[in-house]
């Protein structure tokens, strides 16, 4: 905001011009004007992104002006994260990349941990545990948005992308072949509890499982299950591997109301968020080794 502070009416001008000069207090900007004995204008220059004034300066009321302002170009610019201008789904997908290996991502930073996919060595008895502990995990997270602890969780029903149902049917499959199906075992029961208790009280979390378990189940998931598929199923293609519907759609929809909730979080939470990923990982790779087991 800008102030005019007047001088004294008995106060002499010199005939020659002269500069008044106040003292910067703390927080805003001064500009000195010159005072001559014509009256004159004075004029600022407008530099660039900046408005300007033009205050004439009268010979009987000389006044001099002082112009505070905050100066954005003095300010530090704000940290951009990685993916922040694509939305908030992008600031978790540039986090999640990095933490594939090379082989897996051309983003990866991860050291390979055991062997690639690709020299995998499946059993049936390890993708029964592998299948029937992701079922608890996605009905775990289907139950959750089903009740909406928090407002923002009812956003993700219905999106097309569930799994629990096709997984049932196809360790119904499975068990018409004349396989067991085994009971939950640690890796499953413990993510599904982890789970439960974040969506009841750090929905920011909570939501970075979400996106992680059904995203990485589209990409890598897929590649995985083609991989056991020729190992020990003769090919044949799972339902937990097939959606109803246009999936790069039903991604794009998930997206933008993940990037919507979002809008709504500060950068804290955000960050909070993010920081959350790695533990994701973790729980999803003690369950996928159980493919191996």
């Amino acid at each position: 905001m800008a102030s005019i502070i007047p001088f004294s009416q008995s106060q002499p001008l010199f005939k020659k011009p002269q500069q008044a000069i106040l003292k910067k207090p703390q927080g805003q900007l001064f500009l000195s004007l010159p005072i001559s004995q014509k009256p004159q204008q004075a004029v600022l220059k407008k530099p660039q992104g900046q408005l300007f004034l033009s205050l004439p300066i009268s010979q009987k009321k000389a006044r001099m002006v002082v112009v505070s302002a905050t100066s954005t170009a003095a300010e530090k610019p704000q940290k951009r994260y990685p993916g922040e201008a694509k939305g908030f789904v992008e600031e978790m997908r540039f986090v999640a990349m990095k933490l594939h290996t090379r082989d897996q991502a051309k983003e990866g930073e991860k050291e390979p941990q055991g062997q690639p996919v690709a020299k995998w060595n499946p059993t049936i008895e390890g993708y029964l545990k592998f299948l029937v502990d992701s079922k608890l995990v996605y009905d775990t997270l289907e139950r959750i948005v089903e009740k909406a602890a928090y407002p923002d969780y009812a956003e993700f029903r219905n999106t097309g992308l569930e799994r629990s149902e096709s997984l049932g049917k196809d360790l119904e499959w499975f068990k018409e072949q004349g396989h067991v199906i085994p009971e939950p075992s640690l890796p499953g029961v413990s993510y599904a509890q982890y789970l439960q208790e974040l969506s009841e009280k750090d929905p920011q979390a909570f939501l970075c499982h979400f996106y992680n378990t059904y995203f990485a189940h589209t990409a890598g998931g897929r590649m995985i299950g083609r991989k056991v598929a020729e190992e020990i199923l003769n090919g044949k293609e799972l339902e937990f591997y097939k959606w109803d519907g246009d999936l790069a759609q039903l991604l794009q929809n998930v997206r933008e109301k993940l990037n919507g909730v979002a809008e709504s979080w500060t950068r804290e939470e955000k960050n909070h968020c993010l920081e959350e990923t790695e533990k994701s990982f973790k729980f999803s790779g003690d369950i996928l080794r159980l493919i191996l087991s």
